[in-house]
């Protein structure tokens, strides 16, 4: 969770973090806990501890933590992902799908996106099928994009964003209660480290719980 708001720019360069104890109390976990976690976020670049000062974010360029390309935060901010697969097939690429990748078919994948349990969004994404002969439901983590290069040596490097409204799909899983009858919509246009456009993916979320925030710092 801390990781996903430092990239998502919640926290700032520099900024302190409130003191261990207040932090525990407020995540309801131990203190030997929060500073395993603290830890590992040093070691990745994203913290730096100053002993009998505090804790201090230090946003590596360079670090990498699965989060950096995450857009969607709960209406009072934040809130940790978790991904449901509603549903995974291999197929040939529907008439309108924009271009993308070098195969005529493509993995899609349904999937249904909560943030601290809270729904917040569902998603279709279309992997290129040029990357994967096959791809099944337990290969794949909350994380797209960590599994893809791990797995498949396939780095996604810039996404381009386009940010709408409409309503949900007829696929909308039922029991997604929601009072809006019209949602927010992203088109997203993930990049391989060739730059060529290796996924095409849509999500729509439920804007009475969840907004897109893009920060830059």
């Amino acid at each position: 969770m801390l990781a996903r708001e430092i990239q998502a720019g919640i926290y700032t360069d520099g900024s302190k973090l409130v003191p261990e104890r207040d932090m525990a109390q407020e995540l309801e976990i131990s203190v030997g806990t929060l500073r395993k976690a603290l830890a590992d976020l040093t070691e990745k670049g994203l913290l730096e501890r100053v002993h009998g000062s505090g804790n201090y974010i230090r946003k590596s360029s360079q670090a990498q933590t699965i989060y950096g390309f995450f857009r969607l935060e709960l209406l009072k901010g934040g809130g940790l992902p978790t991904a449901e697969i509603i549903s995974l097939k291999k197929q040939k690429k529907p008439r309108d799908l924009p271009e993308f990748g070098h195969s005529e078919y493509g993995f899609r994948i349904r999937r249904w996106r909560k943030l601290n349990g809270v729904n917040a969004a569902i998603e279709e994404i279309w992997l290129d099928s040029s990357y994967a002969d096959n791809v099944t439901q337990a290969d794949l983590p909350d994380s797209l994009y960590q599994y893809y290069r791990q797995s498949l040596n396939l780095w996604i490097t810039r996404a381009e964003d386009s940010v709408s409204i409409a309503p949900p799909p007829s696929w909308k899983p039922n029991n997604f209660a929601s009072n809006a009858s019209v949602w927010g919509y992203i088109e997203r246009h993930s990049f391989d480290q060739n730059n060529t456009i290796a996924e095409y993916s849509r999500t729509w979320f439920d804007p009475t719980s969840t907004r897109f925030m893009a920060r830059w710092t």
